[in-house]
């Protein structure tokens, strides 16, 4: 009987340390993929910032408004 304990004890430990290896190396590979997303993110914004930072400094047009079209009384006395 105190074999049987032993070995049931001894391959429940050793499931629970390769589930427990094998959850780590997922976990870390998620992690590393994880933290190049975030570098890749923060790396564009920097790019885009630093690029409309040098918008900036172009001179704007200006806006000119809108030309209204001009109807003349004979098109609307037809409706």
């Amino acid at each position: 009987m105190a074999w049987s304990n032993f070995l049931v004890t001894v391959l429940g430990v050793g499931a629970v340390w390769m589930l427990i290896r094998s959850d780590l190396r997922q976990s870390s590979a998620v992690f590393s993929r994880n933290v190049r997303h975030v570098r890749n993110w923060l790396e564009k914004e920097a790019a885009s910032s630093s690029s409309s930072e040098t918008e900036k400094l172009k001179p704007k047009e200006i806006e000119k408004p809108p030309v209204e079209k001009k109807v003349s009384k004979d098109e609307n006395s037809r409706s």
